[in-house]
C-alpha cells in the first residue's frame, strides 16, 4: 500500500516511510491512495481474536512492508493485560478495552468503551505505545534515530513520553500550554527524568504549540538534518492504531454483521474521531460519529452549518475539559480531502485560506467556497455541544444513575450521546481518561476526590523538570538544535 498527500504534490511513500515523517512535505497530511475494504467473512473471523490479534489484522492491512510476523510479535508485545492494568478487574485488563452497558430501554442502548487502562490513563495509550514500539522497530531496521517533536493539550504528551521513555534512538521534545493542563496531567509529564524527555511549557494555548510543530516540520531543511519527526494525530500510523479500537468495540457490542452502531467522541483535533471515520470507510457498519465538543466549539459549528472558523489564541476558552481546548482541529483536513472526493488542489486552497482567513465555508450559500456540506450526512456525522455546567451535571447524574465516575471529557461524550441516540442502534462513547487526571473537577462535581489507580498517589508532589518558553519559532529551532547535538 502507498500513501499520497491531501495536498497532492508529495511523492508516493510506504508504511515505514510516513511513519518517521509525520507531515507530508507540502504541508499535507498522509492517507492510502485507498482505504483496504473489509469483508463479512473478515469480521466475522475478526469476533474470536484478542484485541493483539485484530489489531495485527487492521495494521496488515496498512503496514504492508512490515512482515507480518514482525507486526504479529510488536501488537503481542503492545495489547497485554499488564500494560493495560489500570483497571478494577482482572478479566477487563485482559480484553484492553473492555464495554460497560450503561443504559438499555426502549430500544435504546448507551455504552462505555473504556479506552484509558493504560499507563498514563488515557487513551492517547492505545495507539502511543504501539508508536513507541514502530518507531523502535524501524529506527533498528534502519540504524537510525529520531527527534520527535510534539504538541499536547493534556494527554498526548504524557502518552508519547510514556511510550517513549528509555526507547532507543529516540528523544523526545514535547510543547505544552503554560499553567492550561490539570495539576495531574502536568506532573505526569514534567516528574519524567529522563534524559530523553525534554518538556517545553510554551506561553500560549494548545494552537500556538500546533502551529509551532507545523512550522518546524515545514522547514524541510532543518527537519531532515535535525531527524524531527512527530507523535501527534497527525501521524498516520497513530490514527491507524486508533482504528483498532472502533473495529473492536463494534464486534463486542454486536452479535451479527447487519447489525450497526453509533460512536459519541470527545472531540478537539479530530484525530480520534478520524479513526472511526476511517473504519468506516472500510466497511464497518457504524451509523453515526457524534463529535462531541466543549465550549470550543469549531467543530460542531462545522457539522451544523458547514462554516469551518478557526478562533484566535484570544478566542480559545480555557476549560474543564482542557484537552480538548483546540481551535484548529489537524486532522480535519483528512475528513475534507475524503468529503471533496479527493480534489487534493481544493484541499490545498481551503487550507491556504484557513491560513490567510480564517476558515473556509462549504454551505453553498453565497460567496461561499463550495456546496459540499450537503454530502456530509453520508459520511454518518452529526455533532453536539457540553460545556461546564453540563459537565458538572453529566458527572453527577453517571455517578448517581450507573454507580460510575468519568472524567470531564467522557462528561461531554454522554451528555451529546443521549442527544443523538437511535432506538435499535447501541450508542458507543469512548472514554477519554480516568477521572484522577480531572481531579480539581471532580472534587467540584462530587464534593469528593476521584479514586487513583496505584503507583500515583501523590504524582503532584514529584520534582518537575521543564523550561517555559515564549511561541518563538526560531528559539524552538535553537533549543531542539542544541539538546541533539546534530
Amino acid at each position: 500500500m502507498h500513501y499520497v498527500s491531501t495536498r497532492g504534490h508529495a511523492a508516493q511513500q510506504n508504511f515505514s516511510e510516513i511513519l518517521l515523517g509525520g507531515l507530508a512535505p507540502d504541508g499535507g497530511l498522509y492517507l492510502p491512495q485507498s482505504y483496504p475494504q473489509v469483508t463479512g467473512a473478515e469480521l466475522d473471523a475478526w469476533r474470536k481474536l484478542s484485541y493483539a490479534g485484530l489489531a495485527l489484522e487492521v495494521l496488515k492491512k496498512f503496514a504492508t512492508d512490515i512482515p507480518a510476523a514482525d507486526l504479529q510479535a510488536l501488537t503481542a508485545k503492545t495489547y497485554t493485560a499488564d500494560v493495560y492494568r489500570n483497571t478494577r478487574k482482572q478479566e477487563d485488563a485482559a480484553q484492553i478495552t473492555p464495554l460497560r452497558v450503561l443504559q438499555d430501554k426502549g430500544g435504546r442502548k448507551l455504552i462505555l468503551q473504556a479506552l484509558s487502562n493504560g499507563p498514563t490513563l488515557a487513551f492517547k495509550d492505545m495507539a502511543m505505545q504501539l508508536l513507541g514500539n514502530l518507531f523502535e522497530y524501524t529506527l533498528d531496521k534502519r540504524h537510525a534515530e529520531l527527534n520527535i517533536f510534539g504538541a499536547t493539550s493534556g494527554d498526548t504528551g504524557s502518552a508519547a513520553e510514556y511510550a517513549m521513555r528509555g526507547k532507543r534512538g529516540i528523544r523526545v521534545f514535547m510543547l505544552s500550554p503554560h499553567k492550561k493542563m490539570s495539576a495531574f496531567q502536568t506532573a505526569q509529564m514534567f516528574s519524567l527524568q529522563d534524559t530523553n524527555i525534554f518538556n517545553i511549557a510554551v506561553e500560549g494555548v494548545f494552537d500556538d504549540c500546533q502551529d509551532m510543530v507545523k512550522a518546524v516540520s515545514n522547514d524541510l531543511e532543518f527537519k531532515q538534518r535535525q531527524k524531527i519527526g512527530t507523535v501527534n494525530s497527525i501521524n498516520w500510523a497513530r490514527v491507524v492504531a486508533q482504528v483498532v479500537y472502533y473495529f473492536r468495540g463494534y464486534l463486542s457490542a454486536t452479535g451479527n454483521n447487519e447489525q450497526q452502531v453509533s460512536f459519541t467522541v470527545p472531540s478537539g483535533n479530530f484525530g480520534n474521531i478520524c479513526a472511526g471515520h476511517i473504519a468506516r470507510m472500510m466497511g464497518l457498519p457504524i451509523a453515526q460519529l457524534v463529535v462531541a465538543t466543549n465550549e470550543n466549539d469549531v467543530l460542531d459549528e462545522f457539522f451544523r452549518t458547514g462554516v469551518y472558523r478557526v478562533r484566535k489564541s484570544a478566542e480559545t476558552w480555557h476549560t474543564t475539559s482542557p484537552s480538548m481546548d483546540i481551535s484548529k482541529a489537524s486532522n480535519f483536513e483528512r475528513f475534507i480531502y475524503d468529503l471533496l472526493d479527493g480534489d487534493s488542489a481544493r484541499v490545498a486552497a481551503l487550507f491556504r485560506k484557513v491560513e490567510t482567513a480564517g476558515g473556509f465555508d462549504l454551505s453553498g450559500g453565497p460567496g461561499s467556497d463550495g456546496d459540499e456540506f450537503a454530502k456530509v450526512a453520508r459520511f454518518g456525522f452529526v455533532s453536539g455541544k457540553s460545556v461546564h455546567a453540563d459537565r458538572l451535571n453529566t458527572i453527577r447524574q453517571v455517578k448517581q444513575d450507573y454507580g460510575i465516575t468519568v472524567d470531564t471529557h467522557t462528561a461531554d461524550g454522554v451528555k451529546v450521546a443521549l442527544e443523538h441516540l437511535q432506538e435499535g442502534v447501541p450508542m458507543i462513547v469512548l472514554e477519554t481518561a480516568l477521572p484522577a487526571k480531572f481531579n480539581e473537577t471532580i472534587r467540584e462535581a462530587l464534593g469528593r476526590d476521584a479514586e487513583r489507580p496505584a503507583g500515583f498517589e501523590n504524582i503532584e508532589a514529584l520534582p518537575q523538570r521543564f523550561e517555559v518558553m515564549n511561541a518563538d519559532v526560531a528559539k524552538m529551532k535553537a533549543y531542539i538544535a542544541a539538546h541533539t547535538g546534530l
